[in-house]
């Protein structure tokens, strides 16, 4: 299921210029804004999931970012915000005729999962107002770029420079070694690899996987690379490649339904996956076999 990030807000005197250009990537939303600020306008901001506000481009006049109502940071501090979940934020500015800035919205259990490791929770609870930091503008204007520009690169670009964002941000440092993660028993494995491999033809969720073992989804996110190497959603399409393959192999089944009964969403997307973890297409793949 996709990441779908809500955010309540109440705005005075702030007009929006543009269309909205955003971006959905693994466990992130990115929108970029362009608005308009009259004298005095202001704005209450709160979500469920944490945020990132960056500002990316300011026309002239001050911008305040308050997390109660008294308490100020002015936007020549720095550009970069990080806001909690449920952490109400106030702003208040003077005439600015253009002012674009980027939100990144994302799912702590998602990147989790990605990562491999837990989110700090403490520096999940901590806010940073209108911090000052290059690399983190950097790597924003590249996310902003992906949003609005009419030519996108692949999902992994995004996915990239959204977590070494994130990271940055946050400051995630490396596990420390030693840490070993306990596998999964081999009970616990086979049941989980017997469901994948039942179901790998539909998306599967990392929560029905840690239920069936009774663990939390980090957890088992862990347990499971320990028991085999990677993570359940690379083992899942390994399973599923298995399956195209069992297809192929047939050798009566046109390609395009098989990347449907595979749960491909096209035939391209079948074909690009399918030569990524084999090395050849589809049709070559099938060919070398038959002869």
């Amino acid at each position: 299921m996709t990441f779908q990030p809500r955010m309540t807000s109440i705005r005075e005197g702030i007009t929006v210029l543009d269309k909205l250009k955003w971006r959905v990537w693994n466990g992130v939303v990115a929108d970029v804004w362009n608005a308009q600020c009259s004298a005095g306008a202001r704005g209450e901001y709160v979500a469920p999931h944490p945020r990132l506000f960056i500002i990316l481009d300011k026309e002239g006049g001050e911008f305040e970012t308050r997390l109660s109502p008294h308490a100020r940071f002015r936007t020549s501090e720095g550009p970069v915000s990080f806001i909690p979940a449920e952490v109400t934020v106030w702003t208040e500015c003077q005439a600015i005729p253009r002012l674009r800035h980027l939100d990144l919205h994302f799912d702590p259990a998602v990147l989790s999962e990605r990562l491999i490791e837990d989110l700090d929770e403490e520096k999940l609870r901590e806010p940073r107002i209108c911090v000052d930091d290059p690399r983190v503008m950097a790597l924003a204007r590249l996310i902003a770029a992906e949003c609005e520009g009419p030519d996108t690169r692949h999902d992994l670009y995004g996915d990239s420079l959204t977590l070494a964002l994130i990271i940055d941000v946050l400051k995630l440092g490396r596990r420390a070694a030693g840490g070993k993660r306990t596998p999964l028993t081999p009970r616990q494995l086979r049941r989980v690899t017997d469901y994948i491999a039942a179901n790998c033809t539909r998306s599967i969720r990392l929560q029905e996987l840690a239920e069936l073992v009774e663990l939390s989804q980090s957890y088992f996110s862990h347990a499971f690379k320990a028991s085999t190497g990677m993570p359940p959603h690379q083992w899942q399409m390994n399973a599923r490649i298995r399956r195209v393959q069992e297809l192929l192999l047939k050798g009566d089944v046109p390609l395009t339904e098989i990347a449907a009964e595979t749960g491909f969403s096209d035939q391209a997307h079948f074909t690009r996956t399918f030569r990524r973890l084999v090395g050849e297409t589809p049709a070559a793949w099938q060919k070398a076999r038959r002869n």
